[in-house]
Parts: C-alpha cells; structure tokens; sequence
C-alpha cells in the first residue's frame, strides 16, 4: 500500500526487488507507475542502440497526459463527475499542456479518446504507435456525452 506516493521514486517490495517507478497522482489513493519490467526492457533496448550507433528516431510530441481507462477509473471519475463521457474503452486525457499541438487541435482536460485514424482506441501503446506511424492523427475524442472530431500534426522534438 502506498500512502503518500512521490513522483518519480522507485516503488519496492519488502524483500527489497523493485516493481516499479511513481510516475503520476491522478487523486487521493489511486496512482499510476511504470512497471519495472518495462523500465528493464527500455534501458536494455537503450543500450543495444547505443552499441550499435544507432541513431534515435525521431521523437513526436502531442502534448498530453493520459491514463488507460481501467473499470476502476471508469467508476471513479463517473462518481466524481456526473457528466464523464459514457464510455467502456478508450484512453482518458489527464491534462492537456498549454501550448502543445494537442491545446492547438481543442483538445481538453478528461477528453477520451475513442479512435484515432479510423481504429479503435483501447490502450496508451494505441495512442503511441499512432502518433510514431503518422505526421497527421485524426481522433475521435469522447467530450461529455457528444463525439468530436479532432486533427493534430505531432510536433518533432530533438
């Protein structure tokens, strides 16, 4: 059980193994970390790149924070807000950052994405692969109880 979970910090089991690392506090009792074995694959990809002199791809941004809707989730934003998006799946939109490709498209704060070039939404890696695949998305956000149709051109970074 974490308590008052800070950002960014190792989560560890008592026999000492790491499982994990905080990386957002979404509200009182419910945060989200990466899994450690996602982190161990990263690093590992990282450095066989590295040996290879492999260069990097090029990174694309949007510009938000997203969550993948869990049942859990679903029950709890649906108690805190009466008008959440009736939804069964998707990728919840945590915070839109000001100035960003995603602010420039309308895109908001609790936005669900449905779809993104016509196929279905069900996980972040959708999200993801998406906006690595495509310089131009089409999504389908879910925006209270009405679908709207959005068009973002990631932004490169270095």
């Amino acid at each position: 059980m974490v308590v008052f979970p800070q950002l960014y910090v190792a989560l560890v089991i008592l026999d000492g193994e790491v499982i994990g690392i905080n990386t957002l506090k979404v509200t009182a009792g419910i945060s989200f970390a990466i899994p450690s074995d996602r982190i161990r694959q990263f690093l590992a990809e990282f450095h066989q790149r590295q040996l290879k002199g492999k260069v990097l791809s090029q990174k694309k941004y949007l510009g938000l924070r997203m969550l993948p809707l869990s049942m859990s989730l679903l029950q709890e934003m649906k108690n805190q807000d009466p008008d959440f998006p009736d939804v069964s799946s998707g990728v919840f939109v945590y915070e839109v950052i000001q100035g960003t490709p995603a602010a420039s498209s309308g895109m908001r704060n609790h936005d669900v994405i449905t779809s993104i070039n016509g196929q279905p939404v069900t996980s972040i890696t959708d999200v993801i692969e998406a906006v690595k695949e495509s310089d131009s998305i089409s999504l389908v956000v879910r925006r209270r109880n009405e679908d709207v149709v959005l068009t973002i051109i990631p932004e490169i970074i270095n």
